[in-house]
């Protein structure tokens, strides 16, 4: 199973990405992303990378993607994998 959590500060960017992606939205921020939780300045990937671990285990999924906005036109984004 894969969780998407994708971090981003406007929800049509979210909306794009999942369109582009086809991405199922039931996966795809299941806790609620960068419009819900807020958006911490400096601690944003901290934040991903967290609700990312919580929900591979909360979800018994074993792939996980997070995708965050750096600013100024940059992306980045890292693939989890939960080992048992």
């Amino acid at each position: 199973q894969l969780a998407c959590p994708l971090d981003l500060g406007c929800h049509s960017v979210a909306l794009s990405n999942m369109k582009i992606m086809n991405l199922d939205p039931a996966r795809v921020n299941i806790y609620g992303g960068a419009v819900a939780l807020g958006h911490p300045v400096g601690c944003s990937g901290a934040r991903i990378i967290t609700t990312l671990i919580n929900v591979l285990r909360n979800q018994n999924a074993s792939i996980g993607v997070a995708a965050i906005c750096n600013g100024g036109g940059g992306a980045s984004a890292v693939v989890i994998e939960r080992l048992n």
